[in-house]
């Protein structure tokens, strides 16, 4: 029975990734903040769901769950889940915020996926999957340190899957669009907007609010593609989610083909003998 560790189930991405794992028949390790948001998942699956509180910000106790999951049950795939958005303009990210936003969304999966990479790397086998957004695509007015944070790991993933393929452990980048999580009533997300950004960030933050609880994908059926690309026998790098995160893709493959095209000569001429 394969062993899933799952950080930020209290609810949304987390939570349908829970119930998903557990009805293919996995162990589950579910943790959130708040342990008794999860209380449901190991009251209906006593025998194969395991509940911990975890501050993914908290190193020691990051350290210390993983330890003692390991000891026990292991961990056959890991999914670092748990984020935070923030909605500011670049010049109104103040730099706490900023380096907090980091904190969850970057440096909490690269602390994560190194406590587990030793007994994959032993083992020879394993699964890390990075949450990243539609915003690692190409950015939005205001979440400029939000989608930072998510570039930021998607360049560590990669450099983590060239570093771990030999040892049989797959990295996946999963990048979803707009789902129906409670994503946008959380975080750093009711920011107060400067006038000055009233047509760009304050533009995004109108739409963000406006779209709450009617966004295009379904946590439930992104959990079903997230587990069935795991499963697969080439796993994708990048699992974009949700038809406008994919167009988004299409789009911008298109524009970056474009600029590589006309510029191209250019670039080549920086070259020296």
């Amino acid at each position: 029975m394969p062993t899933t560790f799952i950080t930020g189930c209290s609810s949304g991405f987390g939570k349908s990734l829970a119930l998903e794992a557990l009805a293919r028949g996995h162990q589950v390790v579910a943790t959130a903040r708040d342990v008794a948001t999860l209380q449901d998942l190991a009251t209906a699956n006593p025998h194969i769901c395991t509940i911990e509180q975890l501050d993914v910000t908290d190193a020691k106790q990051c350290e210390d769950v993983v330890t003692r999951t390991l000891q026990t049950v292991g961990i056959d795939t890991l999914i670092n889940n748990a984020g935070r958005g923030m909605l500011a303009s670049v010049e109104d990210s103040d730099e706490v915020t900023a380096r907090a936003n980091f904190e969850v969304n970057f440096f909490a999966p690269l602390r994560l996926s190194r406590l587990v990479t030793p007994a994959m790397r032993e083992r020879r086998s394993g699964s890390i999957v990075m949450m990243s957004a539609a915003a690692a695509i190409n950015n939005y007015a205001g979440f400029g340190i939000y989608g930072a944070t998510k570039c930021a790991l998607e360049g560590l993933a990669e450099s983590l899957k060239a570093e771990l393929q030999p040892f049989g452990i797959k990295i996946m980048i999963v990048q979803p669009g707009p789902f129906r999580t409670d994503f946008i009533g959380k975080g750093d997300m009711a920011r107060g907007m400067n006038p000055a950004y009233a047509a760009t960030a304050g533009k995004f933050a109108t739409l963000l609010a406006g779209m709450q609880g009617k966004q295009p994908g379904d946590p439930n059926r992104a959990a079903t593609a997230i587990f069935d690309a795991l499963a697969a026998e080439n796993m994708p790098t990048r699992l974009v989610l949700g038809k406008y995160a994919v167009n988004k893709q299409k789009a911008k493959l298109s524009t970056l083909a474009s600029d590589l095209t006309t510029w191209e000569q250019v670039g080549i001429s920086a070259d020296g003998r």
